[in-house]
């Protein structure tokens, strides 16, 4: 169970990221695509119950081009079921800085869970609450504000890169995992030879860190080909693989808004790491960030959205 948990926490990197990025890279050209995008934004549309981070003393504006934020949740739901938040990644975008920062916090970390009044799992929020005590959660964890949110079905995205007719990515060294072997070189892949090609781990010398590289291999190829999102025969397709997996609260409006004014940000991403020390606590496993840890990924998120770091 814990290994498929920790698929999946991967792949939200490559599903989250590949989402922000054609975000920020499609252009809406005619109208027969612009209708279908509007209604896949329509379809994907779930608000929540607040209109502004309670972190910010005003609602954001995109039209001035303000630094925003967006938590990946990417969750397992079952029929009847709520489930838990198998994965989080916040991101920063920050189009006067032209950058993206991602940092995952790993689903094991141990925090207060706002709305609830005890220390948990951070991943529970999302069974205790929902989306709002999810983002709650995280913005009192790194002290910064949540805008945006992106739910993700974890298993969609080979969905996405069935539907740009695959990926073409220079693989740095031959490696064979799951049955499929992945030769050195430029290699095509399809959805679920993708998904493979970004799970690897142990036979990477960098370990997580070259994983790491990997996922944003398919990412930016993903981006290449949604780069050209109106010359693509099948953009109906990436479409229906996108609203039929995704929710989020942003509205049509809102993502028009983000294309437009921050689509200079997707020129480099960072990718943001936070350490801790596993322990057993009431014979549950929890990671146990340190303070100083948390401080440095805070501080850091904040300066990346433009916000004051002293206190």
């Amino acid at each position: 169970m814990r290994t498929k948990q920790r698929k999946r926490k991967k792949w939200l990197w490559i599903i989250g990221g590949g989402l922000i990025l054609l975000l920020l890279s499609i252009g809406i050209y005619g109208y027969s695509i612009y209708h279908n995008v509007k209604q896949t934004a329509n379809l994907m549309h779930e608000p929540i119950d607040r209109v502004t981070s309670e972190k910010r003393s005003k609602p954001i504006s995109l039209e001035k081009r303000e630094p925003i934020s967006i938590l990946l949740m990417g969750v397992d739901e079952r029929k009847g079921d709520r489930g838990r938040s198998d994965s989080l990644i916040v991101v920063t975008v920050n189009p006067n800085k032209k950058s993206i920062e991602m940092v995952s916090i790993p689903r094991d970390t141990r925090t207060k869970i706002v709305g609830k009044g005890i220390e948990d799992k951070i991943n529970h929020a999302y069974a205790f609450g929902g989306v709002e005590m999810t983002m709650s959660t995280v913005e009192q964890f790194l002290d910064i504000p949540i805008d945006y949110y992106i739910k993700v079905n974890m298993e969609s995205f080979k969905d996405i890169v069935d539907a740009v007719g695959g990926v073409t990515v220079n693989n740095p060294f031959a490696f064979t995992y799951e049955g499929v072997t992945f030769p050195k070189g430029e290699i095509t892949l399809d959805g679920e030879k993708a998904l493979k090609y970004s799970r690897m781990r142990y036979e990477d010398p960098r370990g997580d860190f070259g994983r790491q590289d990997r996922q944003k291999q398919i990412i930016e190829a993903v981006i290449k080909k949604g780069a050209n999102f109106s010359s693509l025969a099948n953009y109906d397709e990436i479409l229906a693989a996108i609203g039929k997996n995704l929710k989020t609260n942003m509205t049509f409006e809102q993502m028009k808004d983000i294309q437009a004014n921050y689509k200079d940000a997707r020129q480099q991403i960072e990718q943001l790491h936070i350490n801790g020390k596993g322990t057993m606590i009431n014979r549950t496993y929890y990671l146990i960030v340190p303070e100083e840890e948390r401080l440095a990924i805070s501080n850091k998120l904040k300066e990346h959205l433009e916000i004051n770091t002293a206190s």
